[in-house]
């Protein structure tokens, strides 16, 4: 009884907690991601201490869960129609804005006095980007046109190029260190992206033909739901990227499913009440306490990754002939940082246990503030673009 009233209660408070927050966000330059992490801080372990244990240890649960329906959402938007005038600027912006911030930060650390095979793998961290903070920001004001498009788009390949990136700083850093025989973990990671990637076309295969079907030209929330649990439950147990394989399988269902306009409308409601409890619990999981470590070396980081998103996405822009917007706010409105770089961070750590204080120190204490300051930029950079776009008209 005390279970269940304990639970019911968390919801309800969080859900309504949520809406007013909402409210302030419209009202405010503040996004609803900022203001609900801010709301898990004050409520979690380290403030109130008033989130009932259920729910903090089934954190990763939720988290994956929700990171799932963002990736089936993404990759529904990389469609053949949207991608037609575009995919060489999206795939030329999201490597530019990937490579450039890897050196970037990499060069600035070894600069600022970092041993050289710690700075790379921070480099290749640095690279990621947080993909549900961006989709709440444009779902939260309902974002809409060119500049938006191109986002998601990019955001849905960033962290695959990442994960390449990561691999690769992984087996230099062994080669570094005298260990250049060990390229288990390149194969490891090439499994992990081409074996998501495979998951998700075999499974996003049979859906694009036989969604829709029960209700007629309209996908229902159940085939929805239960397809992408599938996928994500499916890509954890065989230890492949879940977020790849679900952004595999939307994109495959988005170009193949003829038979409806848009695959798995219903999701988008569901998904909405997941990232309003991801968002807070990851905001009571935030540590405080890790921004005493920060230092000289962490704020080298920080300046180091803003700067590389922004001149990275403005040399992508650039070889690809973008708009002046996309050249000018795309690299602001890809600052969020969150749970795949302190995922990075703990393999790594794994890999290389004489660097685990530092790597684990800079990037968590870095994840604190781009995960409460990334998606204020995001939405100055959509709302700067969006103004832009209607002076136009």
């Amino acid at each position: 009884m005390e279970f269940s009233a304990q639970f019911l209660l968390t919801v309800g408070c969080i859900f309504l907690t949520a809406l007013f927050l909402s409210t302030i966000a419209r009202r405010t330059f503040l996004p609803r991601v900022t203001l609900l992490l801010v709301f898990g801080a004050c409520i979690g372990p380290e403030a109130l201490d008033l989130i009932p244990n259920i729910f903090l240890d089934n954190y990763d649960a939720i988290a994956d869960i929700t990171l799932v329906m963002v990736g089936f959402l993404l990759g529904g938007k990389l469609t053949r129609r949207a991608l037609k005038d575009s995919a060489t600027e999206v795939l030329l912006i999201a490597l530019c804005g990937a490579i450039i911030t890897a050196v970037v930060v990499s060069s600035a650390l070894y600069w600022a006095g970092l041993y050289l095979p710690v700075a790379i793998l921070l480099g290749a961290i640095a690279s990621a980007t947080a993909p549900a903070a961006i989709f709440d920001v444009i779902r939260e004001r309902n974002f809409k046109g060119t500049f938006t498009q191109r986002l998601l788009s990019i955001v849905a390949l960033d962290d695959v190029i990442a994960l390449v990136l990561f691999a690769l700083a992984i087996a230099l850093v062994k080669t570094l260190n005298g260990n250049a025989g060990q390229t288990d973990f390149i194969w490891l990671a090439i499994y992990e992206i081409f074996g998501a990637l495979i998951l998700g076309i075999l499974i996003g295969l049979p859906a694009a033909y036989l969604t829709g079907r029960v209700k007629k030209g309209q996908p229902i929330l159940i085939e929805a739901v239960g397809l992408v649990s599938i996928c994500g439950g499916l890509a954890i147990y065989l230890e492949v990227s879940f977020l790849i394989a679900a952004m595999a399988m939307g994109a495959i269902i988005a170009n193949l499913a003829k038979h409806h306009e848009y695959p798995f409308h219903a999701i988008e409601g569901v998904e909405s009440l997941f990232l309003v409890v991801f968002f807070v619990l990851a905001g009571s999981s935030l540590s405080f306490s890790s921004l005493q470590q920060l230092g000289l070396i962490g704020l080298v980081f920080i300046v180091a990754r803003t700067f590389g998103k922004f001149i990275g996405a403005r040399v992508g822009g650039e070889l690809a002939q973008s708009s002046p917007d996309v050249k000018r706010w795309m690299g602001l409105a890809m600052l969020t940082q969150a749970g795949v770089p302190v995922g990075m961070a703990l393999v790594a750590s794994n890999q290389f246990p004489e660097y685990q204080q530092i790597l684990l120190s800079i990037v968590i204490s870095s994840t604190v503030v781009f995960e409460l300051i990334g998606p204020i930029l995001t939405r100055i950079a959509l709302e700067k673009a969006a103004s832009n776009q209607l002076q136009k008209k």
